[in-house]
């Protein structure tokens, strides 16, 4: 047992002592997005909702330039939200948020860089991205296997020439729906084209601070829709990733064809919003007493 420990540490000391590569990551290059980052509210009126624009109010207020069309589809969400109901919002069935809802960052946010990926880890249900920095392109068929955070490519750029990189550029295509950009209810072009820009980068001012400039282009919309927010840097320095968030546990919401029904605490079924109808159970037996 012994004469195996001694190798093993022999075999692990020569792969410490190699040389390292040309290819190997230089972290100095990049700017330091170590750490527990969480959204900074900037106008929030006491609103439960996380807005879309931070610094307006949710809902109308957003000022979402929609065409007249997709302007119709939205009042439509939030008259049923004011009755009760989801407004179109796929959450409440445990559907992930989808890009660029996602930057919203409802928990504690983690960036990773490596050579060749960025990693944005959101301490909730499917808000994990994966963006690509290795050169590569969109795939030729964006239609395969659209996904709700789609598929993102990035580059890192030096802005200022000292060398270092100061921001990541990032394009996401290959999204899929449903999806709306908050809890409100605004809507996307059902046609899932939407492509988001990006610009990443630390507050010149205060490397605590990240901002997201995210460009969103979808024919829902009469122009691109841009927004920027914001993340704090928790100032513990090693932050603990602990909470598992798992968004069927506990959920209340049922989706039942196309209306969303809520359960109650004694474990029945009951209506979520106003007057709504009951499902349709013609395939149950009559069970009662």
């Amino acid at each position: 047992m012994g004469y195996r420990h001694r190798t093993g540490m022999i075999g692990l000391a020569a792969v410490l002592s190699m040389p390292v590569g040309a290819h190997a990551f230089d972290d100095s290059k990049y700017p330091d997005l170590k750490g527990e980052w969480s959204r900074v509210a900037v106008s929030t009126g006491g609103e439960r909702v996380i807005q879309y624009d931070p610094t307006k109010r949710s809902g109308r207020a957003q000022q979402a330039p929609l065409t007249p069309e997709y302007q119709k589809i939205f009042e439509a969400n939030m008259a049923e939200h004011a009755l009760g109901g989801q407004a179109g919002d796929p959450t409440a069935i445990c559907i992930s948020p989808g890009m660029p809802r996602v930057m919203g960052a409802y928990a504690p946010m983690e960036i990773v860089v490596t050579p060749d990926t960025t990693y944005i880890l959101i301490e909730h249900i499917h808000d994990s991205r994966r963006i690509h920095t290795d050169g590569r392109d969109f795939p030729a068929d964006m239609t395969l296997d659209p996904q709700f955070s789609g598929y993102s490519i990035g580059r890192w750029v030096d802005e200022d020439g000292d060398g270092r990189y100061d921001a990541l550029l990032v394009e996401t295509r290959g999204l899929k729906g449903p999806r709306t950009y908050e809890a409100t209810g605004i809507p996307f072009h059902e046609d899932n084209q939407t492509i988001i820009r990006e610009r990443i980068y630390l507050d010149r001012n205060d490397p605590n601070t990240l901002h997201d400039e995210i460009t969103t282009i979808d024919h829902a919309l009469t122009r691109p829709w841009i927004v920027t927010k914001s993340y704090r840097r928790d100032p513990i320095a090693k932050p603990i990733w602990w909470r598992e968030d798992v968004c069927a546990e506990n959920n209340v919401h049922v989706a039942i064809g196309n209306e969303i029904y809520f359960l109650s605490a004694d474990g029945r079924l009951m209506p979520a919003k106003k007057d709504q109808s009951p499902p349709d159970l013609r395939y149950f037996k009559n069970m009662k007493k």
